[in-house]
């Protein structure tokens, strides 16, 4: 991994670093680093920034213990800023938070998140009258599994022709009622990612 930002864009010789979960995508803080900070931390595989206040390198989570575990550092296309990607070990900000800017550092699947965030709410027994998602729930896991191996049977089944509008809606249908399958058990997309990950190592 070799980077080598302009430091003598800036008078004081600093560059900006932004630092971002390589798993959840989730910016956690803006830090800043001098030749001698990049360098620690591409040896220590630790995040270690050039405190402005102080005027000393400090590496992050050398008192709390939450360490910025490095992945990757690159630099932008003008060459004067980083992007660290890295593996959180606890809290980012010293107020105790996930990211300095108050957030949760969880994953977001885009799009899928929202779908994730409407099943949840349309299980509750108290809302959403009338909701396809509701009906679901209450039929219990019997009805859930059962579109579940349907929309899986029809997947296959358009997997082996040549219409892939079809093929797509059916992968479509699966997708989402394998949500509401999970949701039924308790469980999330994060609960099947954090397998995968293990699997990967």
């Amino acid at each position: 991994m070799i980077v080598t930002p302009n430091f003598n864009k800036n008078p004081d010789r600093l560059v900006p670093a932004i630092i971002q979960d390589s798993n959840t995508k989730k910016v956690l803080m803006l830090g800043y680093m001098d030749e001698s900070a990049l360098k620690k931390t591409m040896e220590t595989k630790r995040v270690t920034f050039l405190s402005r206040r102080k005027k000393c390198l400090w590496t992050k989570g050398e008192e709390s213990g939450n360490f910025l575990e490095l992945v990757s550092i690159k630099a932008d296309c003008d060459n004067d800023a980083l992007l660290v990607l890295v593996k959180p070990k606890g809290p980012i900000c010293h107020k105790g938070t996930d990211t300095c800017w108050g957030e949760k550092n969880t994953p977001s699947y885009g799009f899928i998140s929202n779908i994730e965030h409407v099943i949840s709410e349309r299980k509750d027994k108290n809302s959403a009258k009338g909701s396809y998602i509701k009906s679901l729930f209450e039929k219990g896991i019997n009805k859930i599994t059962q579109k579940v191996g349907e929309e899986a049977v029809e997947l296959i089944i358009e997997a082996k022709g040549n219409d892939d509008s079809l093929f797509l809606n059916e992968a479509t249908d699966l997708l989402f009622h394998y949500l509401i399958l999970l949701q039924q058990k308790g469980f999330s997309l994060k609960d099947v990612e954090t397998i995968l990950e293990k699997r990967a190592e």
